[in-house]
């Protein structure tokens, strides 16, 4: 198991950890999501050079005209929030968060060991173990470890009200759906139902969100077309998702018949009124 963990630089506070198989994106999208929903919007972070943090591919065409760089899909989540990404270059400040590691070694694991706790699910129901004071871990930790910060007041901004966590916190990917009303992911074809929307979505472009839960969400300019169920409970890969067998039946649209028009009645033939001037000067017809 991987602890992930971020700690304040002003008061040396954990504001929140997790365990997870190993170090992953998913991880740290999912610590970022509970301390802006618990604490705030951290004005700044500080990570180090991981591809999780940094895009180490060569920047697009584009991305140079641009003035931009390449960025991880969790680089990408924190420019939407505001937050400034730091690269931690110095020894400084990998070595804070390393001896906050060795002393977390040291007691965590005790808590662990006799919590007897064996599993992923059981180590995180530590971090959030009350004791008989009513104290969580992390809390218990903080009074013993934190300090007052040097600037009174809050860095942290409030969560927006109008912001959907759940879908903001996940992995986004751009779409162009088939002319079956399918769209590819991770080699699989998934189909659109028709919707309140639009019958066909052929041609268009949606936006795909990995939810953390494993579910797999299809946008349409803003709109939830629909989600898509995992066939398992394995953990959340960028790009990666295997979907229920009942996702890749596809259902086309039914087919809008024309509508039939009426058939014409016949032409009535044109009868001249009494005044018209062909009644009124004749026609002189005149045989050979």
């Amino acid at each position: 198991m991987s602890l992930i963990l971020a700690i304040d630089d002003a008061t040396n506070e954990i504001p929140s950890a997790l365990f997870r198989e190993e170090e992953d994106a998913a991880g740290y999208l999912e610590l970022l999501r509970k301390i802006s929903l618990s604490q705030g919007i951290p004005q700044a972070l500080y990570a180090d050079r991981h591809t999780i943090f940094q895009n180490s591919q060569k920047a697009t065409l584009e991305q140079q005209l641009a003035g931009e760089g390449p960025r991880s899909q969790f680089g990408s989540l924190v420019d939407e929030l505001g937050i400034e990404l730091i690269p931690a270059r110095s020894p400084q400040a990998r070595g804070r968060v390393e001896r906050l590691f060795g002393t977390l070694q040291d007691r965590l694991v005790k808590e662990l060991r006799e919590a007897g706790a064996s599993t992923l699910e059981e180590a995180n129901q530590v971090l959030s173990h009350r004791d008989p004071e009513g104290r969580d871990y992390l809390p218990k930790f903080n009074a013993r470890f934190s300090v007052a910060p040097a600037q009174p007041g809050s860095a942290y901004c409030p969560w927006p009200a109008d912001l959907d966590p759940e879908l903001f916190f996940s992995f986004k990917h751009k779409r162009v759906v088939g002319n079956d009303n399918t769209i590819s992911f991770d080699g699989h074809k998934l189909q659109i139902p028709p919707g309140p929307f639009r019958r066909s979505y052929a041609h268009a472009r949606v936006d795909v969100h990995q939810l953390l839960d494993g579910r797999l969400a299809v946008l349409y300019q803003g709109k939830t077309l629909v989600f898509f169920e995992p066939a398992n409970q394995a953990p959340v890969r960028v790009g990666k998702f295997t979907p229920e067998p009942s996702a890749l039946s596809p259902v086309l649209p039914s087919p809008v018949e024309p509508a039939k028009s009426k058939p014409k009645a016949p032409r009535k033939p044109y009868k001249p009124a009494p005044d018209h001037p062909w009644r009124r000067y004749p026609v002189a017809v005149k045989s050979g």
